[in-house]
C-alpha cells in the first residue's frame, strides 16, 4: 500500500515537473537560484524545490508613454505622449538585468523624450516629428541593450499646445494665407496689365483695328435692350473732322 501511495506521489511529481514553452515564450532555468540556461519552446522538465523557472515573452511589446509636460528649447511648455514598440531579443538579460523591465523601458523613454524636447524649437518638434522619434528610439534601444531588448520604433503621438500659443500660430497663418492672396492678386494684375499693352500695341498698329473693336463693343451693348449707348467719336474721327474744318477755312 506504501509502494502504491510512494508511485502516486513520484508520478504526480513527474507531471508536475513537465513544462511547456510556447513557440513566442522563452524559459529562463535556475539551479538553486543561480542561472542555468533559456528553454527553447517545447516541452521541459523542471524537476521541483531544486529548479525554477520563469517565462518570458519574446513577441513585440506595445508601450503607452504617458503624456509628458516639457519646456522647449524656445521656452515653450508643451504636453507630448508616445507610444514605443519594443522586443526582448535575451531572455536571460531581462530576467538578470533589469527588474521588471516593461516599466523600466516606459520610465527611460519618458525621460528621453524630454530631454529631446528640451533640445529643440517648438518649430523643429512640429516639423520634423519622424526625425525626433528616431532619435529617440535611437537612444532609447542604445541604453536597453544591456537588458536584452531591442526597441523597434519610438511614435510621437500628440503634442498638446497652450491657448496663447495656438492663438499666435493660428494669427501667424492668417497672416501668411492674407500675404499669399496679396501676392497673387499683384500677380494677377501685372499679367492683365502687360495682357493690355500688347492689345493697345496690336490695335494701333493695324489700320481700322479700332473702329471694327469699336463696333464689336457696340453690337455686343445693343443685344441688351435695357443698355442706354453713348456713342464715343474715335480720336481718328475727330481729326479727320478737324482737318475738313481747317480746309474750309482756307
Amino acid at each position: 500500500m506504501i509502494g502504491f501511495f510512494l508511485i502516486i506521489v513520484i508520478l504526480i511529481i513527474m507531471l508536475g515537473s513537465i513544462k511547456q514553452i510556447n513557440e513566442y515564450e522563452r524559459g529562463v532555468l535556475f539551479f538553486c537560484g543561480k542561472f542555468q540556461k533559456v528553454l527553447e519552446p517545447g516541452w521541459s522538465i523542471v524537476p521541483p524545490i531544486f529548479y525554477s523557472y520563469k517565462k518570458v515573452d519574446i513577441r513585440t511589446k506595445t508601450v503607452d508613454v504617458p503624456e509628458q509636460e516639457a519646456i522647449t528649447k524656445d521656452n515653450v511648455s508643451i504636453k507630448i505622449n508616445a507610444v514605443l514598440y519594443y522586443k526582448i531579443f535575451d531572455a536571460s538579460k531581462s530576467i538578470l538585468a533589469v527588474e521588471r523591465f516593461n516599466y523600466a523601458v516606459s520610465q527611460l523613454a519618458q525621460t528621453t523624450m524630454r530631454n529631446i524636447v528640451g533640445s529643440v524649437s517648438l518649430d523643429e518638434l512640429l516639423t520634423e516629428r519622424e526625425k525626433l522619434s528616431s532619435e529617440i528610439c535611437k537612444i532609447v534601444d542604445e541604453a536597453t541593450d544591456p537588458w536584452g531588448i531591442k526597441v523597434e520604433n519610438v511614435e510621437l503621438k500628440d503634442v498638446a499646445l497652450p491657448e496663447e500659443m495656438k492663438r499666435v500660430i493660428a494669427k501667424v497663418a492668417e497672416a501668411e494665407r492674407e500675404k499669399q492672396a496679396v501676392i497673387t492678386k499683384a500677380e494677377g494684375e501685372v499679367e492683365a496689365s502687360n495682357n493690355l499693352a500688347d492689345a493697345a500695341k496690336v490695335l494701333s498698329s493695324a489700320p481700322g483695328a479700332l473702329h471694327l473693336r469699336t463696333l464689336a463693343t457696340l453690337n455686343d451693348l445693343s443685344s441688351d435692350q435695357s443698355n442706354t449707348i453713348i456713342f464715343a467719336i474715335p480720336i481718328e474721327g475727330l481729326e479727320a473732322l478737324k482737318a475738313i474744318g481747317n480746309k474750309k477755312e482756307k
